[in-house]
């Protein structure tokens, strides 16, 4: 059997190498992706994202259980900042949801953001597709970090859950802008804490107060939880099942779901593609060392080199 038929049929060490092929940028790695690709479209995929601290991981170790329970299959990302020295996840899969380590039904995996911080690299979209031809039911996919530049999650979720925790204050101001434009379902864990019922009335009114987007449409709700003590986590999954019929009863919204998604993957892989390229071909040209031993040298600045290796490579191009 080829790599790509292993991973169809679901083995477990296929799927492994491919990832750790993916993310340490093997060039063999891409004509297995391209075989992979029709097996593809088959998993939903759900997105959870929130400030650090706010428990994503732990709410993710109990919607896993919960899937399991209905006999569902789970693959697991877990997007974690990079390391400074090794350039990998900080934290590393065996340090999380131990117990569903051992489960054949789920694949856990953690993917270094690698200066993407809580966004999504090109390595991560295509962890996902391999995790969905190798026949997930569900994705899960946990990014760090929550902000308006940090939510390419929405292009690759079907669902993308917002996490919260009482007392961020001023935090939840700032969701406004961006978050709220692309959160399906909103979640306040560690709901016993004090203020709860604050951060659940301040999401609430900012909801209302963009009434009109949802008309005719999903409207996020708010749930609460404590995932800690699997409280409110059937609530959850049953919301997302719920987005799910809304997305899948309109073959336009879910057309329009899946072209947004391919548009967004083919301009990072595009944008992904032509900067390694273009700065690997500039690296290793006389030019940019000559232009290095100008600068130590004191005869030029770093931005009028930068700027003229850039436009002498743009005249390239074009010629």
């Amino acid at each position: 059997m080829g790599i790509a038929d292993k991973i169809v049929s679901g083995d477990v060490r296929a799927v492994a190498r491919l990832i750790r092929d993916i993310d340490d940028m093997v060039p063999e790695a891409r004509a297995i992706l391209k075989d992979l690709y029709p097996f593809t479209g088959r998993a939903y995929v759900v997105g959870i994202t929130g400030a650090p601290g706010v428990g994503k991981s732990t709410l993710v170790d109990q919607m896993v259980a919960h899937l399991r329970k209905a006999a569902k299959t789970v693959g697991i990302l877990a997007v974690d900042p990079t390391s400074p020295f090794s350039g990998g996840a900080i934290l590393g899969d065996r340090v999380r949801m131990q117990r569903h380590s051992m489960d054949e039904g789920v694949f856990i995996r953690s993917m270094a953001t690698r200066g993407y911080f809580g966004g999504l690299t090109q390595s991560t979209r295509s962890v996902i597709d391999v995790l969905d031809a190798m026949g997930k039911d569900y994705i899960l996919v946990e990014t760090v970090g929550v902000g308006q530049d940090e939510i390419d999650i929405v292009q690759s979720a079907h669902t993308t859950i917002i996490v919260v925790i009482p007392g961020m204050g001023d935090d939840i101001q700032t969701l406004k802008a961006g978050i709220l434009e692309v959160g399906d379902i909103f979640v306040i864990n560690k709901a016993d804490r004090d203020g709860a019922d604050r951060t659940l009335m301040d999401l609430r009114g900012m909801i209302e107060m963009d009434e009109k987007r949802y008309k005719d449409g999903w409207k996020p709700p708010i749930l609460t939880a404590q995932a800690v003590y699997d409280k409110g986590i059937r609530e959850i999954l049953d919301e997302v099942e719920k987005h799910r019929g809304y997305l899948t009863s309109s073959s336009e919204r879910l057309s329009r779901h899946k072209y947004e998604k391919t548009r967004k993957d083919l301009t990072e892989m595009i944008k992904d593609k032509i900067v390694r390229q273009v700065l690997d071909d500039i690296i290793h040209s006389g030019e940019f060392e000559e232009a290095l031993q100008l600068i130590m040298k004191g005869k030029v600045d770093p931005y009028t080199a930068c700027d003229n290796i850039v436009l002498k490579e743009l005249k390239s191009g074009k010629s």
